[in-house]
């Protein structure tokens, strides 16, 4: 896909969550807005998949660590085709598979998670077992930075650094904004990236809402033969939304009927932005 097509398909797949939170009156709506990005650059240029094999041996591998801001996700594997489309409109409902959270009853997810923390250990031992089983597939762990408080990702950062997994690409959605407020107020993280490069892993710093920069930086993972990539993406929270861009409150926050038609109508016009640059119409 061209970069406009791209960008094109992210706002579609910012008004699909918009959309399904909206309809079901809960969700972690600003970090599905700030990885929207991240996750259809991996869905739809990076990741080698095959919506109708999702078992497929040689598939890449994705772990959504943060596993709250799950609606982006929903989106995009329903887009792809994983399940139908249809099915959205029963996110959050009683007897869903479309749970807050990613569930492996779901095609395309690898694994239950949102636990904060536990998903890059996962990742690591997904990593670990291709490196040992001469397999060539790939491994992506997106995570929050909130979440980088837990000491568990750097016991698994640790483990991947060590074991020298250059197939496992981690991904911090930085968007310094976490359900009490301010990562830095919470739980100081800075010097972020000097903290993963002493932890043995080659780190890539770009702005986490660029195609371009999200597609190059993956692309090129691994950087470092014998080291494990991670991607320091810094993103805005509530991407997209001009009232709920770095607005903590929409951490977790449905919007309203007139914020929703406020909200589609300036992603639709961001959507028919790219789509002129291709020749096209919105998908």
């Amino acid at each position: 896909m061209e970069i406009a097509e791209l960008k094109a398909k992210a706002a579609q797949i910012r008004m699909d969550l918009l959309t399904m939170i909206h309809r079901a009156k809960t969700g972690h709506t600003g970090g599905s807005l700030s990885n929207t990005d991240i996750l259809t650059a991996l869905y739809y240029e990076i990741m080698r998949i095959d919506p109708q094999r999702p078992d497929w041996a040689a598939r890449d591998r994705f772990v959504a660590s943060k596993g709250h801001s799950v609606e982006s996700l929903w989106c995009v594997l329903a887009d792809r085709g994983f399940f139908p489309k249809a099915e959205l409109e029963t996110f959050s409902q009683f007897g869903t598979r479309l749970i807050g959270h990613p569930n492996n009853k779901v095609p395309g997810i690898e694994m239950n998670t949102g636990a904060l923390g536990h998903g890059l250990a996962i990742a690591v031992g997904m990593a670990l077992a291709a490196h040992r089983g001469g397999e060539d597939y790939r491994v992506y762990c997106l995570m929050g930075d909130g979440e980088q408080a837990e000491g568990s990702v750097w016991e698994a950062a640790m483990a991947g650094a060590h074991y020298g997994l250059d197939r496992l690409v981690g991904i911090i959605d930085r968007n310094r904004l976490q359900i009490s407020g301010s990562t830095e107020d919470v739980m100081g993280l800075e010097p972020l990236e000097a903290k993963w490069s002493a932890f043995g892993w080659h780190v890539v710093q770009i702005d986490g809402n660029d195609m371009d920069a999200l597609l190059q930086a993956l692309r090129e993972a691994p950087q470092a033969a014998g080291r494990p990539t991670l991607v320091l993406a810094d993103t805005v929270k509530g991407k997209g939304v001009s009232f709920a861009e770095n607005q903590a409150k929409w951490h977790h926050h449905v919007p309203s009927d007139e914020q929703l038609a406020q909200a589609l109508e300036e992603l639709r016009a961001e959507q028919a932005r790219h789509m002129q640059k291709t020749g096209g119409g919105a998908r």
